[in-house]
């Protein structure tokens, strides 16, 4: 391979712009090396060194052959500076959920920058999109559009079960924010079961931070003679700081849904029964549900919830 074009490939790690190339060495260094199988064609304009690549079956795209990370620094540089990582790839990149192989990588970009979808490259073209914040943030040295953004543009391309776990994570670790969420929604007219999203938002505004709580929320515990419950309400105990799943203030009731995995060992319901006896102090009753008895009875928990709720509020002064 001719030394110019090896020192760009270098500098850039592996890649580098057809345009780089021509600035550096003659047109027909780049067809040498490319009739050598030294340099690969990744995307229109955009090159890589023929060792990058990976995976042997020759039916792939080029782009689908190569490292992830190959392959989206390579759809970075086939937008010249007017791209962002976006939709499923924006997810992996936040860390919310690794992107398949056979995954494309996806990418936002202006309308009118005369791009286009290539092999294993979804773009999406957006009115006023630029490459900057708000619209998008820089992780891991990479353009990639805001979570908020990210997550209602992949609502419509995830699985139904993996939906609920993602939005809910990206709330409880504090990433974003159910309002951020609803306003990125508005953002895009066209959404695809957006009646399913914006009931989830709902109920997350309404404080449910676990499956388990939003279908709590929707078979048991609202309706009529529920509370209005207080949902992850911040409780100071002597020196302790408590969070409590459902607080229904009047009676001094919290309920606890406790998830299929939980106290899967002593000490973990050791910590339960301790934490219990201290909102007793207190005055709070902490009554707790399994995920088996909620979801297979929701009908039994409710009617128990009520006739607890009622024999409290007439002992309670």
């Amino acid at each position: 391979m001719d030394a110019r074009i090896r020192s760009l490939l270098v500098r850039g790690d592996g890649l580098t712009t057809r345009r780089d190339m021509l600035r550096a060495a003659p047109a027909w260094t780049i067809q040498t090396a490319r009739r050598a199988n030294r340099l690969i064609r990744l995307l229109p304009g955009v090159y890589g060194d023929a060792v990058l690549i990976c995976d042997a079956n020759a039916d792939l795209p080029s782009l689908a052959r190569v490292e992830r990370d190959v392959a989206r620094r390579a759809a970075l540089a086939y937008a010249d500076g007017r791209g962002a990582l976006s939709r499923l790839t924006a997810l992996d990149v936040w860390g919310l959920r690794r992107q398949s192989p056979g995954e494309p990588v996806y990418l936002d970009l202006p309308q009118g920058s005369g791009l286009r979808d290539r092999p294993h490259l979804v773009v999406a073209h957006r009115a006023g999109f630029v490459v900057a914040p708000p619209q998008v943030v820089t992780r891991g040295g990479l353009p990639v559009t805001r979570l908020d953004r990210t997550l209602v543009d992949c609502w419509p391309l995830l699985p139904p079960v993996d939906r609920l776990s993602l939005l809910i994570r990206a709330v409880n670790d504090r990433l974003t924010t159910p309002q951020r969420l609803a306003a990125a929604s508005a953002e895009v007219p066209r959404l695809p079961d957006r009646g399913a999203l914006c009931g989830l938002l709902d109920r997350l505004a309404a404080g449910c931070r676990s499956p388990l709580e939003v279908w709590g929320h929707d078979h048991a515990f609202t309706g009529p003679g529920m509370p209005t419950f207080i949902r992850q309400a911040r409780m100071r105990v002597g020196a302790r700081t408590i969070y409590l799943d459902m607080f229904a203030e009047a009676e001094r009731v919290n309920i606890e849904l406790d998830g299929a995995t939980s106290h899967g060992d002593s000490a973990e319901r050791e910590i339960d029964l301790r934490r219990d006896a201290l909102l007793a102090t207190v005055g709070i009753l902490v009554v707790r549900f399994s995920h088996r008895r909620l979801t297979k009875d929701p009908a039994q928990v409710r009617q128990e919830t009520l006739a607890i709720l009622a024999n409290r509020a007439r002992s309670t002064p």
